[in-house]
């Protein structure tokens, strides 16, 4: 133990107990996920809620107020940028947020998420929203709840919003969606008008998942994905999670008609994997040690599938190793061919499916929806006929059931309102990120266009990866590209890549 500093020394073996029991709640999450059988779920429910209620004890405790207080003292003098610093700040502001919550609001919340997980999946298979309506009817209580315990000025969602992007506000989100879509829609519009320019045909085949397993495990590890630090399993709903920075775990789901479904889903999961394996090991087992915003943490996921993974270059170098493991499908289709298929703008029922260009519109569609169940201006039971509206008005497609439409996502059975936006700000932070790096190191726009992210991820790991939960988002982004969030770097990205994809003068 350092003598200097006993009091921060003992704030940090707290931290450490309170890190593993998160850790541990994680893996039973993986399992519940990926491989426990159906009947087990009452029982990691009980085991989840059981873990949920003492980590928020210990974190609620006087014992942790003490530490925390002495702590700050001690390190008075800490530089602001210090990991010391950086840690306080963070323990601190998580320390008055979860002691508002009464414990019996924690172990609810726990209950009511760990079922409405299992009868959202139940009723995504059999596309029966009556069957999750009463779960999702009690998750959006548990939002309401908790936005009126972490309190806010202007609009109840701001407290939500706040738990996934600190420092956002709905306002300005409202805002800058309004120029997404403002700027978007024409070029949309434009599109529409040559969807038959780009045939997609051939990503409808039949692929054996064996393969598809294989291929998927190769691109993860071409983008820079350690698999002695990870593992690839498959679920209904993919996502990452993270046990440490030696152990970080990324899931896809395999369709037998439509190879891509899967590769860019593992894409999409190596982004947030990539950013958790490249955190300093100085934060480890602290709360600094994850990604800092969900915006951020989305930017990585949607620049490793988009911005890498459907780039021209990227398949110049990997395209002979898809061929090989798909001959039949691909064997007799040229690299410029594919690329252009898996870059069809079309609209999509499906979210995770969907294009780049489009792909905002359906996140728009969530944020008014979220918004106004929180708000109240919207009913769970008048959730279906509202999806299908917004769908109809923000993309011209009506979805033919609930299980391609207001059931398709995982994400309100776990209550996490709030958290849809930040896939859009993800976006535009990934489109500033890629943009500051070529600018910054002109090396990185030579190694993409021969599909070797090397250099890329290179300035990820210094710019982003590494500090994990330092520098809140806004900061973060001042620090690596010199300016607050904004669309043009996004909006200037999809206008060259979609016009010059569709002949279109932009």
């Amino acid at each position: 133990m350092n003598d200097a500093h006993p009091h921060y020394q003992a704030l940090l073996l707290q931290l450490h107990t309170l890190d593993d029991l998160h850790k541990s709640a994680a893996v039973l999450y993986w399992d519940r996920e990926t491989c426990m059988p159906v009947q087990g779920n009452a029982g990691r429910t009980q085991q989840l809620t059981t873990l949920n209620q003492l980590a928020h004890e210990m974190v609620t405790s006087t014992r942790m107020e003490d530490l925390l207080a002495a702590a700050e003292q001690e390190q008075a003098s800490a530089a602001p940028d210090s990991d010391a610093a950086c840690l306080l700040r963070h323990v601190r502001r998580q320390f008055e947020e979860e002691r508002r919550f009464p414990a019996e609001f924690v172990r609810w919340r726990s209950e009511v998420t760990g079922a409405a997980g299992a009868a959202w999946a139940d009723a995504r298979e059999r596309n029966d929203f009556a069957a999750f309506q009463p779960h999702l009817e009690r998750t959006v209580e548990i939002a309401q709840l908790s936005a009126e315990v972490l309190g806010y000025t202007a609009d109840k969602y701001d407290a939500l919003l706040n738990q996934y992007e600190r420092g956002m506000k709905t306002a300005a989100v409202r805002e800058i969606f309004a120029t997404v879509k403002r700027e978007s829609v024409p070029l949309i519009q434009a599109i529409s008008e040559r969807l038959s320019t780009i045939d997609d045909g051939i990503l409808y085949q039949d692929f054996a998942i064996d393969a598809q397993r294989a291929f998927c495990r190769h691109a993860a590890e071409s983008v820079g994905y350690d698999f002695s630090r990870g593992h690839l399993a498959e679920v209904q709903h993919p996502f990452s999670t993270s046990f440490g920075i030696d152990d970080v775990r990324i899931t896809t789901r395999y369709q037998p008609d439509f190879a891509t479904s899967a590769l860019f889903a593992t894409l999409h999961e190596c982004g947030h994997a990539l950013y958790e394996q490249g955190i300093a090991p100085a934060l480890a087992r602290t709360p600094l040690a994850q990604g800092t915003s969900s915006g951020i943490h989305e930017s990585q996921s949607r620049l490793f599938e988009n911005q890498v993974g459907r780039s021209l270059g990227y398949w110049q170098r990997h395209f002979a190793t898809l061929q090989a493991h798909f001959p039949a499908q691909f064997g007799g289709v040229s690299v410029t061919q594919f690329h252009r298929a898996i870059n069809k703008v079309q609209p999509s029922l499906i979210r995770v499916e969907a294009d780049e260009l489009t792909y905002n519109m359906h996140i728009i569609l969530r944020f008014e929806l979220e918004q106004a169940l929180v708000s109240g201006d919207l009913v769970v039971r008048d959730l279906p006929q509202a999806w299908r509206d917004g769908m109809q008005d923000l993309l011209g497609i009506t979805p033919p059931d609930d299980a391609q439409g207001v059931l398709q996502d995982v994400h309100w059975s776990q209550a996490a309102f709030g958290y849809f936006p930040t896939y859009t700000l993800g976006n535009l932070y990934a489109a500033m990120f890629m943009d500051s790096a070529q600018r910054q190191d002109a090396g990185i726009a030579e190694e993409l266009a021969r599909g070797d992210v090397t250099r890329l991820l290179a300035w990820l790991r210094q710019h982003i990866h590494q500090h994990g939960s330092r520098f809140d988002a806004p900061e973060l982004c001042r620090r690596a590209t010199g300016q607050p969030l904004t669309a043009e770097p996004f909006l200037r990205y999809v206008r060259a890549k979609f016009g010059a994809l569709y002949d279109l003068d932009v």
